[in-house]
């Protein structure tokens, strides 16, 4: 039997007995509360004073219940909202009472900054009403934005950028803030009269979580399952539905290894229409990229390529459309935006792009098309990749996904994919459980072997009791141009589980949750032999009333290697079976505080000899947000009878913010195993959202082969860009 056989075998038993469970389990779903936005009677001048008339009759949420750590235990953290509606825009007013308002955290005036340590507020909206898409939005007193795309009930991307306005003010007893969300950043269903909607109050020194809807501990905020009820959307509209965002730069790249310097000037546009309210197309003309934060790097000691998230804002707009399976993670991914635009590395200049995206009814629509241009390693070749779903009820969602093309340009590629989730906020009364199943199938230019891959995913995700077991297997020839995979020719077998016990006073009194973890993940080749194993244990962890986290980890591991394993350069560990124990111990003070430290030690065997590795960071924020400065460093130290290496990590990042619109920020890394230091240094100026003009600079270092200063350096490359980004919205 074939494996997408198998897997169609495995989807109609999973689904039909799960389908039999939901439909005659009583479901015990929470009534969810309605709110209606009121329409707009008068002007509103964003300033975030909640002073113009219009308020006084918006729909209004007198209050948020404490959903964390006492659900629905009265604090005096007094939250007001008060919403208002016009054609083209959705108004949210926020009255957040503190009664040390002298006390409120503020670390970051940032743009998709870190706001887990202060004071937020933060909104989702299923514009859609499906109960699994939506948006995602979020700040804090000073301004700062932080927005990202929903994908179901435990997916969350913060890395799109949607225009949308905020402006806040501190008042005696707190703070105010009034946002503005036009019609033209979302996708919606015309003329349905109801949202879902949720809004959410964090007090991180306290540690304390209010909200609107899902006020259980079992219920995630970005579950929209859990989502209450906004009416008064029905006759909201997106114009003509047009927006057009033209750019300009200018730019000067050196290269010191070479003696060359050129300088160049680019135009671009980027075109959104939509075809209907729900359903829009996108299109891009001389893509360009150059506002876009350089990689985190990683220190690789493992035999398998490393994980870099897409981080483009073309390939970002409505990504979570393209999300595809349950259970997958980076060591598979069908589709992967960032195979576009690069080649081993190297950039490629993408000519144009079209994609369509978006919801017809029942159905989910997504669609990408680039035409990238040819270097010298590449031919100009066209790439496509399409996604569909269908809703067949609200809990069950079937999908199909498709990639056609080689980034070489050279050869030919193409993946089918389909896969179906059943997932529920009700199983057994009100507790989360999903399960769901997926399957593709490579053709083209592959290796030989298995060109197909499948699996499913059980889960019950709870605050009490956090389990889950997972199955994929992975052809050998499966080898997706637009995907990414780390092992093919692997089964794997992963399952576990977390008891996370909440103590009430006593000895235990001054912790929050413990998280007794028990983990475990075997990987076999198609012929059953075992590749690796991994039992992750957690004996001790714990969160401490004040925010703390403290954490100590025994991890049994077990590598299989049939050919030799360079892990370093000169330090090659010949082919065999390894055992060997690691330990970690795990520190962090809360991110409440202006100052944050933390530091991670791994300890113990590693293969044939020793590896210790030394993680910590030093995080401070001052000046009410406008400055934050943050260390990291990684040392790895490297003991085998093959040879011995230290590894180093050093990252340094400077923000500083004139206001939550002018950000100067610069990040600066450096390893040993490049040599190599760079900096990349932003500067971003925001005249109004969709209006920017980026300074971007960067720089690179090397240090020379056999230098024995630190600090000996030559530069490689330097580049300036200035770019100018507007948006007509009509």
């Amino acid at each position: 039997m074939r494996g997408w056989q198998k897997a169609v075998i495995v989807f109609l038993l999973i689904f039909s007995h799960v389908y039999l469970i939901g439909a005659i389990a009583p479901a015990f779903a929470e009534t969810p509360p309605v709110v209606e936005a009121r329409p707009l009677t008068d002007p509103i001048h964003l300033d975030g004073k909640l002073l113009e008339s219009a308020w006084q009759s918006a729909g209004l949420i007198p209050d948020l219940t404490q959903q964390d750590p006492e659900p629905g235990q009265p604090t005096p953290f007094r939250t007001t909202v008060y919403l208002l509606v016009d054609r083209q825009n959705l108004y949210i007013g926020v009255h957040c009472i503190d009664p040390e308002p002298d006390q409120i955290a503020l670390h970051t005036m940032q743009r998709d900054g870190n706001l887990h340590g202060d004071q937020t507020i933060a909104i989702v909206l299923d514009t859609f009403g499906d109960r699994r898409r939506g948006y995602y939005f979020e700040i804090n007193r000073a301004g700062a934005r932080v927005d990202g795309l929903i994908s179901g009930p435990e997916q969350l991307s913060l890395d799109w950028d949607g225009i949308w306005n905020v402006r806040t003010h501190r008042t005696k007893d707190g703070w105010t803030a009034e946002i503005q969300i036009p019609t033209q950043t979302l996708r919606f269903t015309p003329g349905v009269k109801t949202w879902g909607f949720n809004i959410q109050r964090r007090i991180a020194r306290k540690r304390i979580t209010l909200r609107w809807a899902g006020t259980t501990l079992d219920a995630k905020f970005i579950d929209l399952r859990r989502a209450g009820r906004l009416e008064g959307v029905g006759n909201m509209q997106q114009g003509l539905g047009l927006s057009v965002s033209p750019y300009g730069l200018l730019s000067r790249n050196a290269d010191f290894v070479i003696h060359h310097t050129n300088g160049k000037g680019e135009s671009g546009l980027d075109v959104t229409y939509n075809l209907t309210p729900e359903l829009a197309v996108v299109a891009t003309v001389n893509t360009d990229f150059a506002e876009t934060e350089v990689d985190t790097r990683q220190v690789n000691l493992t035999r398998f390529p490393l994980f870099f998230p897409e981080k483009r804002a073309f390939f970002l707009e409505a990504s979570n459309l393209f999300s595809f399976g349950i259970g997958l993670r980076e060591e598979f991914i069908p589709f992967f935006s960032r195979r576009i635009g690069l080649f081993q590395g190297r950039p490629v200049p993408l000519i144009g792009g079209l994609k369509v995206l978006g919801r017809v009814g029942r159905w989910g629509i997504a669609a990408l098309d680039v035409m990238a241009d040819e270097t010298e390693l590449t031919r100009r070749t066209n790439l496509f990749a399409g996604r569909m779903t269908y809703d067949f009820t609200d809990h069950f969602t079937m999908g199909l996904l498709t990639t056609i093309g080689d980034p070489d340009g050279i050869h030919q590629n193409r993946l089918f994919g389909f896969d179906a989730v059943w997932q529920t906020s009700t199983f057994l009364g009100n507790k989360n459980f999903a399960v769901g199943g997926w399957a593709v199938i490579n053709g083209g230019d592959l290796p030989e072997g298995r060109h197909t891959g499948w699996g499913f995913k059980i889960d019950y995700p709870n605050d009490l009791w956090d389990l889950f077991f997972v199955f994929k297997t992975f052809g050998d020839g499966l080898d997706p141009a637009l995907g990414f995979i780390t092992r093919p020719g692997t089964r794997w077998y992963v399952g576990g589980g977390a008891y996370q016990p909440r103590p009430r006073g006593g000895p235990f009194g001054w912790v929050r949750q413990f998280f007794f973890e028990t983990f475990i993940r075997y990987i076999e080749d198609l012929h059953g032999r075992a590749e690796s194993w991994r039992i992750f244990t957690a004996p001790f962890n714990a969160r401490t009333e004040s925010g703390e986290h403290l954490e100590g980890n025994v991890v049994f591991r077990f590598e299989r290697l049939d050919e030799p394993f360079e892990i370093t350069k000169g330090v090659i560990i010949p082919p065999g079976k390894y055992h060997f124990t690691r330990f970690r111990l795990e520190a962090q003070s809360s991110s409440h505080r202006p100052w944050r430290i933390g530091s991670t030690l791994w300890f113990g065997t590693f293969y044939s000899g020793h590896l210790t590795q030394w993680e910590s960071f030093i995080n401070l924020s001052t000046f009410h947000g406008h400055l934050q400065l943050e260390f990291q460093m990684e040392n790895d130290f490297i003991h085998l009878p093959e040879g011995h290496a230290i590894q180093r990590l050093w990252q340094v990042r400077f923000v500083y913010a004139f206001t939550p619109d002018l950000i100067l920020s610069s990040y600066i890394q450096y390893d040993t195993e490049s040599r190599n230091l760079g900096t990349n240094t932003r500067l971003r100026w925001t005249l109004q959202p969709g209006n920017d003009i980026f300074i971007i600079w960067n720089h690179g270092w090397e240090r020379p082969i056999g230098a024995r200063d630190v600090f000996t350096l030559k530069p490689v490359s330097d580049q300036i860009v200035v770019k100018v980004r507007w948006t007509f919205r009509m």
